[in-house]
């Protein structure tokens, strides 16, 4: 394994393990605003030991984010050297930005409001986490910005081999992060939301902390719901974009070789790189150019065409990306997001006729979809990353370029191994936290029965 591909799975590895943490991040502090809010308005204690309980695990996601970002930053300096002279001009100004904003507001507010409880006013503490999740999802914002950029440069100029920032206002109101955070915050949204149905449908099912958990499940159910449908809407706006600035990862993430009007959208397919067919495929005709075009009419453009035109634009190479792992990581997403759906719509219904409780296999599926967020978010992040192979800045520069000169791949290894083995660590330590905090429930909360109502409800099923 060359020096370059070893640096590719070092960063990558790295920035799915710290974004199983991020969207959480961004949902779940809104969520123990609102919940800290509902105490303030209503008085009611309910709601004190709600934001408490879901806060603390909020803290610790939020730790293990923070401790697996930085990491993320020596990358740039170690393995990717020359992307950060050619882009750090750039690249930096959101990173800094980031920094003076949004991680100096999380910091000095999330401390207030950890050793603010029953020390500052009630509307002053809750002020300090809404601050926090507004920064939360500023920071959110910033890196976004900065990885628009490479996805669609904008608001630069080539000066002595370097892209060099031009207009500030053009970087951070880029068209493609207009799409792309939208979408991020969504996600955030309905990973909390399935966090809290999930924790919820487990203390419910043991019959523990019921005032507690039958009101987080509710407010979770409908964060859940809005949520959903509402990340699949922006989802889908973002991937008309992706079509008219990326065609090829549009091309690629459906195994679409030849350029097509109306094109199908593939549900399926066995397809074969080497020979750039299909050989199996189910397919709904006319599909995929109504969702790039809201009618079916319109051509979508395909993989050898696309690549036919890079050639002639860039030079000779292979513009194609990974198109069999575009294409199922995609639809894994949109899988693990039609499950969440059809769970929790489920689960709503038969909380509307109060019969929630009385179908504990019911409460068991919401328990299993815990997984299911990770998953789409994970896969989804892959997407937006690995379908711009093979630039790191698309039309700039090329990753194979970008790569540290100097760095041995036996360098990499060690700290690939060492990172992944410390992570390792850190992630047992979290999941071991975490399960104590949810089996104990609100520390200032006695369980309303000491025994599980349903024989054999564990955490993990």
């Amino acid at each position: 394994m060359d020096e370059v591909l070893l640096a590719r799975w070092q960063f990558g590895i790295t920035s799915v393990y710290h974004f199983l943490f991020v969207p959480l991040t961004l949902g779940l502090s809104i969520v123990v605003a609102i919940m800290e809010t509902m105490y303030v308005r209503t008085n009611n204690e309910v709601y004190k030991k709600m934001a408490k309980f879901w806060g603390k695990l909020f803290l610790l996601n939020f730790s293990m984010g923070v401790v697996t970002g930085i990491v993320q930053e020596f990358h740039f300096g170690m393995n990717w050297s020359e992307y950060s002279r050619f882009m750090g001009d750039i690249f930096g100004a959101p990173l800094a930005m980031e920094a003076l904003t949004a991680f100096f507001l999380e910091s000095t507010f999330m401390g207030l409001w950890i050793f603010g409880w029953d020390r500052l006013s009630k509307r002053l503490h809750a002020a300090c986490i809404w601050i926090v999740a507004f920064a939360s999802n500023l920071s959110a914002f910033w890196i976004l910005a900065a990885n628009s950029f490479m996805q669609h440069p904008v608001g630069y100029a080539i000066r002595n081999g370097r892209a060099e920032m031009t207009d500030f206002l053009a970087l951070i109101t880029n068209p493609y992060v207009a799409f792309q955070f939208p979408h991020t915050v969504l996600s955030g949204v309905v990973t909390a939301g399935i966090f809290v149905l999930a924790i919820s449908a487990y203390h419910l099912l043991r019959g523990t902390h019921l005032e507690v958990f039958r009101k987080s499940f509710k407010f979770g159910l409908v964060w859940s719901i809005v949520g959903v449908f509402a990340v699949m809407g922006s989802g889908h706006l973002q991937t008309q974009y992706v079509a008219k600035v990326q065609p090829m990862k549009l091309a690629a993430t459906e195994a679409l070789w030849e350029s097509a009007d109306p094109a199908p959208f593939a549900i399926a397919a066995v397809i074969d790189e080497k020979k750039q067919i299909n050989t199996f495929e189910l397919a709904v005709p006319g599909a995929l150019t109504f969702l790039a075009h809201d009618s079916f009419k319109g051509e979508v453009k395909g993989i050898k065409e696309l690549q036919a035109a890079a050639v002639a634009q860039h030079g000779p190479g292979n513009y194609v990306p990974d198109v069999t792992a575009l294409f199922w990581s995609f639809r894994a997403m949109v899988g693990a997001g039609m499950l969440m759906a059809a769970v929790t719509l489920l689960c709503g219904w038969l909380l509307i006729r109060n019969k929630l409780e009385s179908y504990p296999l019911a409460l068991k599926a919401m328990l299993l979809t815990l997984p299911l967020p990770y998953i789409a978010n994970s896969s989804g992040w892959f997407v937006t990353e690995a379908g711009r192979q093979p630039w790191m800045v698309i039309g700039l520069q090329k990753v194979a370029q970008a790569a540290s000169p100097n760095v041995t791949a036996a360098e990499i290894w060690i700290t690939m191994i060492g990172f992944t083995l410390i992570y390792g660590i850190l992630a047992i330590a979290a999941v071991y936290l975490a399960v104590k905090f949810i089996k104990q429930g609100p520390v200032d909360s006695k369980p309303d029965i000491p025994a599980a109502t349903v024989k054999g409800a564990t955490l993990w099923n």
